[in-house]
């Protein structure tokens, strides 16, 4: 016999990716501080495929404004900082023999709204996939009760707890994003 148990914690998992996506996302956000994480997601093309920057070169942080890039192969510093330009992060590469040096932008108050109103996109988008699980559990739950599955007291208390799950990541992400706000409103 199924029960909304079951529907609930079938959920969890995509829940849990969808913060952890959305935890990723929000590290890369530049808050003052250079760090690999800024930049080793981009996608570079090189040789007709596009890899992360992460698999083309190593990724160092000598200075708290500055990323370094070691490629691999020297052939590699073309597509990198092609890729840099296109990424939209404002940082300006500098090729430096076989390195390519990154210097972040200071933190204008332009650019804090910006990163903010990029903050409450992300929180959105997880927000949206959140929601979308939970119509997932619901609908499997409320057909658990057409099919007589569980019991109309059951389809309820599934309900609630439903919602207690999706509140708690709720809360999660408003932590999650609010952190980061103070961080970039601290800097």
């Amino acid at each position: 016999m199924a029960t909304y148990k079951e529907s609930i914690d079938k959920i969890k998992p995509e829940l849990d990716k969808s913060f952890k996506f959305l935890e990723s996302e929000i590290a890369k956000l530049h808050t003052g501080r250079a760090t690999p994480a800024l930049i080793e997601d981009i996608k570079v093309e090189a040789f007709g495929s596009k890899f992360a920057l992460k698999q083309l070169g190593a990724i160092l942080s000598p200075q708290s404004n500055q990323i370094v890039i070691q490629p691999w192969d020297v052939s590699y510093i073309g597509p990198i900082e092609k890729a840099i330009s296109l990424s939209g992060l404002g940082m300006s590469a500098v090729v430096d023999k076989d390195i390519i040096r990154l210097n972040l932008p200071l933190l204008t108050e332009e650019y804090r709204q910006a990163l903010a109103k990029s903050l409450n996109e992300k929180a959105e988008q997880t927000r949206k996939t959140i929601r979308h699980w939970r119509e997932e559990a619901w609908n499997e739950i409320q057909q658990s009760h057409k099919d007589k599955k569980i019991s109309e007291d059951d389809k309820f208390r599934g309900k609630d707890e439903l919602q207690k799950v999706i509140d708690d990541y709720t809360e999660k992400i408003k932590n999650l994003i609010e952190n980061k706000k103070n961080e970039l409103t601290t800097i």
